[in-house]
């Protein structure tokens, strides 16, 4: 009878071993280059690197066609897209924070297509 159970149980792990898993079709990440504190005030300014990693490599969507969003922050100045390798992409956002509610600052970006896309947040915290 616990062979039983124990044989049911490893079955189960297996099936879920290799049960796909959903994955993004990109990967997006913020890193704060200039400006970088561990609160921030309403008029900083900060210099974020965006970085898109293309994990299935041939994208048809145009990196232009990546939808920033943000809360707290306004974008001044950023540099176009530019190519790093094969499947890697960046850009450059200078950005200031603004009055906002509560004491999150958030920047967003979605990448909208048929493999599922990608999306990326950052969050900083804003100074009492």
């Amino acid at each position: 009878m616990k062979t039983k159970w124990i044989f049911i149980a490893i079955i189960g792990l297996l099936i879920i071993s290799f049960t796909p898993q959903t994955a993004k079709a990109c990967e997006i990440e913020f890193e704060v280059i200039k400006g970088k504190k561990e609160a921030y005030q309403v008029g900083d300014t900060l210099v974020v690197l965006v970085e898109v990693i293309l994990t299935h490599r041939a994208c048809p969507i145009k990196m232009q066609k990546t939808k920033f969003t943000m809360k707290g922050l306004k974008v001044i100045k950023s540099t176009p897209w530019k190519q790093t390798a094969a499947n890697d992409w960046e850009r450059k956002l200078m950005i200031v924070v603004k009055e906002t509610d509560g004491d999150k600052l958030n920047l967003s970006a979605v990448r909208e297509c048929e493999k599922d896309g990608g999306f990326g947040a950052m969050i900083l915290k804003m100074s009492e």
